[in-house]
């Protein structure tokens, strides 16, 4: 086993409510907020059948809707997110959607905190490719999920900018991050993200799958996380399958939402987290092409676990039981394939070549950044990525 029997496990999730949004008023009422102000994308916030479970699950304590985030995650949004913020004198946040409207709302917070001036806070972030948190209080956030990318219980957020918003000269990525950004609750709701798509949900998912997969190799792993991360991978190898063949419904979300929960468990921890090498590959195809980090995933997976099994053992017997393959005689290979089984159900892409991504002659460069991601930090015990070897898998998956 790769991981020694010392550990430290700091982890502090909000409030895990696994049920209808019916109840979110009396969440907020259970840990003091007022006036809540629903952060949204402008799709989720003209779509009864999501935003109106939310908005009535609040009651009298909504005051109000801020329906522009989008997936660009944009400096300048959670800058007329903090007018919003003022205008309605909301005392919570309450983020509702994917991955995106959660930073935003994070970011929100942090501006919210901090009171700069923004042409100081543009500099600041082009310069540093993050921005400072403030040392006094931010705004509480309630997530409220509507795809299954497992973004929910962790204290970071991405964040870009681009000139046209006047804050930064040139386009700038990067993040956010402190202990004080992980949401105060976290209200899962199957029938609220049976409302999104099945292409939407079948991407978001392969992200939070991969996420349970990472969890058990990563060099800081634990008994707690090993104990979460195998139990969601058991919930999710079937329940992503049968999500691909009967489509989303409440019944078909109970598992899979409660594994998507289970598998994102502690991973982003004080100063850590548990993602590792195929969150790289992620991050480095989607930083700079237009392809969706789930199809991403789905694309890259296999092929980054094979190479990784051919040079490290990445507790593969953990991985084999968790993903229903423990009698396999080639554990490694099995995994790979129930890795590409779940892919292949949810219907993702299985070759960077059927997405906007690079082209061979760009896996160079695409490789230098997945190296220089702070992910690859995290790899498998004894896994020391070279340039060559990362450009190999893109090769394969190509």
């Amino acid at each position: 086993m790769d991981r020694t029997g010392e550990f430290r496990f700091e982890y502090d999730p909000g409030v895990l409510r696994f049920g209808s949004v019916a109840d979110l008023g009396d969440e907020l009422e259970r840990q003091g907020f007022e006036r809540a102000l629903v952060v949204c994308g402008s799709t989720v916030g003209t779509t009864p059948e999501v935003i109106d479970p939310v908005t009535e699950g609040l009651g009298d304590r909504l005051a109000g809707v801020f329906a522009e985030t989008t997936p660009a995650k944009r400096l300048a949004t959670a800058f007329d997110g903090l007018e919003a913020m003022r205008k309605h004198d909301a005392d919570v946040l309450v983020a509702l959607g994917g991955g995106s409207s959660l930073d935003v709302a994070k970011v929100m917070g942090v501006l919210a905190g901090a009171d700069r001036d923004p042409a100081a806070i543009g500099r600041e972030f082009e310069e540093h490719g993050t921005i400072s948190v403030p040392a006094g209080s931010m705004p509480p956030i309630v997530a409220v999920p509507t795809t299954l990318a497992g973004a929910d219980l962790s204290t970071v957020a991405g964040v870009t900018a681009s000139p046209e918003s006047g804050l930064v000269d040139a386009p700038t990525s990067g993040g956010v991050g402190d202990p004080r950004l992980m949401p105060s609750a976290i209200v899962y709701d199957p029938a609220l993200v049976a409302t999104t798509p099945k292409s939407i949900l079948a991407a978001s998912a392969m992200n939070g799958f991969d996420k349970g997969i990472e969890t058990l190799y990563a060099r800081n792993a634990t008994p707690v996380t090993d104990a979460t991360a195998m139990r969601g991978l058991e919930l999710l190898r079937d329940g992503l399958r049968r999500l691909g063949d009967e489509g989303p419904t409440a019944d078909v979300l109970d598992p899979v939402l409660e594994g998507t929960m289970l598998v994102q468990y502690g991973i982003a921890r004080p100063g850590e987290t548990t993602l590792s090498i195929i969150h790289a590959f992620g991050h480095g195809l989607t930083r700079s092409y237009d392809v969706q980090q789930g199809a991403a995933h789905g694309v890259v997976a296999p092929h980054v676990l094979r190479y990784l099994f051919a040079e490290v053992d990445g507790r593969r017997d953990l991985l084999a039981d968790a993903l229903g393959v423990g009698d396999a005689d080639d554990r490694a290979a099995a995994i790979v394939e129930a890795v590409a089984d779940v892919r292949d159900a949810l219907d993702l892409p299985t070759r960077l070549r059927d997405v906007d991504g690079p082209e061979p002659a760009e896996f160079p460069s695409v490789a230098e950044a997945i190296l220089a991601d702070s992910f690859v930090a995290n790899a498998p015990t004894g896994l020391e990525p070279t340039q060559d070897a990362i450009e190999g898998v893109l090769e394969d998956a190509y």
